[in-house]
């Protein structure tokens, strides 16, 4: 049976090609569309000169519009960030920050996208004081459930309890599958070692990740073992990581509306071998969610020191897993370049 849930992908897949200038916007949206990923989440930094503190020019806008349209494309999502540090001796007053998230609010307005992204530092009290805004606006405000925070952190539990306390529709989540990671990824490991990492440390660790041992009894052994530096960081790693349960998202289903479709490393046959997606999309399907998934490839900075990144092709190949776990018919591909 064919699920209800829609592909994407996050443009904050192609940074490094986005950031070296080797694709434009519309080089990135067609690339989406030719895998089918139709649904296209956006980061303002990335792909909007001026944003947040300049502004955009009303033609970047048009023509943002225009391609979405040109490649029969859906905006979902502009993910915003909050500079509550801004300031050196002081947090950012609350009222500047509710503005902040107001302004953001506006330009997912001027994008057509319905979800903008918060990040899970922002106070629940900051998103309930604006979520009227957003409802005004049409706008939902979705909190990534990022790693290591989880659907049973104090936090998020917290956030989940003000949100339905004020009753706002426009208070959601968005849960990064990163938070299932149920293997410690290779590209991580590989990266330890071409660091400096003594190859039977790293087994170890891996090991250990793997029996689900506390990070901190992880940590004093590799001391024990004579790890420094780099071999530190590779356990210290597994603080910040964790096979969290994918079918906790069943509780919160009703606040779920967006998906970063995580991912780190994808095969030459189709598989992320870190995140359990068969088990993640059964989930998913079992709480009827009928969003999109996102395509989010973060392995670019654990191997850019060692080869160039091909996030175009990494994100083809998600797309191929996305579709055959989707049940749908055809394989997606890429055009032949003329």
């Amino acid at each position: 049976m064919t699920s209800q849930i829609k592909r994407g992908v996050s443009l904050y897949s192609f940074q490094n090609e986005t950031f070296q200038g080797k694709m434009t916007l519309e080089d990135c949206i067609r690339t989406c569309a030719e895998l089918g990923a139709r649904g296209i989440e956006v980061i303002g930094e990335q792909s909007f000169w001026g944003w947040p503190e300049v502004g955009v020019a009303q033609e970047d806008i048009a023509n943002w519009h225009a391609l979405i349209k040109q490649y029969d494309c859906v905006p979902v999502s502009h993910d915003y960030m909050l500079d509550y540090k801004r300031y050196k001796d002081r947090p950012m007053p609350f009222d500047e920050q509710v503005a902040s998230v107001k302004k953001d609010i506006d330009f997912g307005v001027m994008l057509g996208t319905p979800f903008i992204r918060s990040l899970v530092s922002i106070a629940p009290e900051v998103l309930v004081a604006a979520a009227p805004y957003a409802e005004e606006k049409g706008i939902k405000m979705l909190t990534e459930v990022h790693a290591p925070l989880h659907f049973d952190h104090p936090w998020i539990i917290r956030m989940a309890e003000m949100f339905q306390k004020s009753g706002s529709p426009a208070l959601g989540f968005l849960p990064d599958m990163g938070m299932f990671l149920k293997h410690y990824p290779r590209v991580w490991a590989d990266k330890f070692m071409r660091m400096g990492v003594p190859a039977n440390i790293a087994d170890y660790i891996i090991k250990a990740y793997d029996d689900r041992v506390l990070s901190e009894y992880v940590i004093l052994e590799v001391q024990n073992m004579g790890g420094t530096g780099p071999a530190i960081g590779m356990a210290e790693a597994m603080r910040h990581n964790a096979a969290f349960e994918p079918k906790r998202m069943l509780d919160y289903m009703p606040m779920i509306h967006n998906i970063h479709g995580k991912f780190y490393e994808m095969t030459e046959d189709y598989v992320e071998p870190s995140i359990p997606y068969d088990e993640i999309i059964a989930v998913l399907d079992q709480g009827g969610y009928d969003g999109y998934i996102c395509s989010e490839y973060e392995g670019n900075r654990w191997i850019e020191d060692a080869e160039e990144p091909d996030s175009v092709e990494q994100v083809r190949r998600q797309q191929v897993m996305l579709a055959r776990l989707l049940g749908e018919p055809e394989t997606p591909a890429l055009k032949a370049a003329a």
